[in-house]
């Protein structure tokens, strides 16, 4: 088994326990967002719409009547970002385009950036200004922290242990976060896989039974494409060596858009635990560098650096989004108190 606590170690990310104070010149408005590592692109998704939905969800048609009836309207206070468990921190930017719907003169400092590591009890963040906006703003963008922050944090444990293969997240994203959670990857160190349907030819299983075999699938792709004059990736999900020669074969002959070949569940879970990587091993080799390779299936975090030294290009793992545990991060007025507390339930 690997040990997470391990690699999620100050030591492994050589990045000092102590409290580092921002420059003066680091405190923004809310209005100012400081994108570092920019999420993904995509041609139709509103991330904006996506705060505002959240935050009208939360509100519903009176709003936040607890708020409303214990803190006056004009009160200002100083709230700080604490960390309850180490990991890699994300949805720095994010958090701060929710605070510029929210309030836009709420000022605003971070002790770490989006893909730093934070360690339990740290105070990484500070928001100051209208006390009422804060406490409003304040599940919502927890929300999205805290899972985009246990995406980072296992994309990095992954990332680093697939090298030197590339790791990969899936479309098992939650429905309607998925630029989102993409953008958690990239933050942890991984890399996209498609956004969408639209983006890239990605021809599985059901595509491959319906067109009646993988070389009719892959041979229908490349005379679609070429009637459609589309220039895109195509990948095709193999499952046995007898289809990875299949497709090698039809390429070797004929003139195609084929860039990429999975090769799906070669990865065999043996009683012990461990994993046999030999038929991997033997489609990667039949391939030879012609063509990308990527796993897929069987990976977890105990199985991934054994498929890394396979030599495929890729790793996919949906586990990185659909199985996500958040990071526990708290936003906290009475800071002390807060600690005190982590203090006595381990948590800080």
């Amino acid at each position: 088994m690997i040990s997470v606590s391990r690699f999620l170690s100050p030591q492994f990310y050589a990045i000092p326990r102590s409290f580092v104070k921002m420059s003066a010149s680091a405190t923004q408005t809310a209005g100012e967002v400081s994108m570092g590592i920019k999420p993904p692109s995509h041609p139709t998704y509103d991330l904006k719409a996506v705060i505002k939905l959240a935050l009208a969800e939360d509100a519903g048609h009176t709003g936040d009547v607890t708020c409303m009836a214990t803190i006056p309207f004009d009160m200002e206070v100083e709230a700080y970002f604490l960390a309850k468990e180490d990991g890699i921190v994300a949805g720095v930017a994010l958090a701060d385009m929710i605070f510029e719907h929210v309030d836009p003169s709420l000022k605003v400092e971070w002790m770490r950036k989006d893909g730093d590591y934070v360690h339990k009890g740290l105070k990484f963040g500070k928001v100051s200004g209208n006390a009422h906006k804060i406490v409003v703003a304040e599940r919502v963008l927890l929300n999205f922290m805290q899972r985009m922050s246990g995406i980072a944090t296992l994309t990095k444990l992954m990332a680093d242990a697939a090298s030197p293969a590339c790791i990969l997240e899936t479309r098992k994203t939650a429905p309607g976060l998925r630029l989102v959670d993409k953008w958690a990857v990239l933050i942890g160190g991984g890399r996209n896989h498609r956004m969408g349907l639209f983006d890239m030819v990605m021809i599985k299983d059901n595509h491959i039974s319906a067109a009646g075999g993988i070389v009719n699938a892959v041979k229908s792709v490349d005379e679609y494409l070429k009637q459609k004059n589309l220039e895109m990736d195509v990948e095709v999900e193999t499952r046995t060596l007898e289809e990875v020669k299949e497709v090698l074969e039809y390429a070797s002959g004929s003139e195609t858009r084929l860039t990429r070949i999975m090769l799906d569940n070669m990865v065999v879970p043996l009683e012990n635990g461990d994993v046999d990587v030999t038929m991997l091993k033997d489609a990667v080799e039949l391939i030879n560098g012609r063509f990308e390779t990527e796993a897929s299936g069987n990976v977890t975090l105990e199985t991934v650096h054994k498929i890394g030294q396979s030599g495929v290009t890729f790793i996919s793992s949906g586990a990185l989004t659909h199985s996500v545990k958040a990071l526990d991060i708290s936003l906290k007025i009475d800071t002390e108190l807060a600690l005190e507390v982590g203090r006595r339930t381990k948590r800080a």
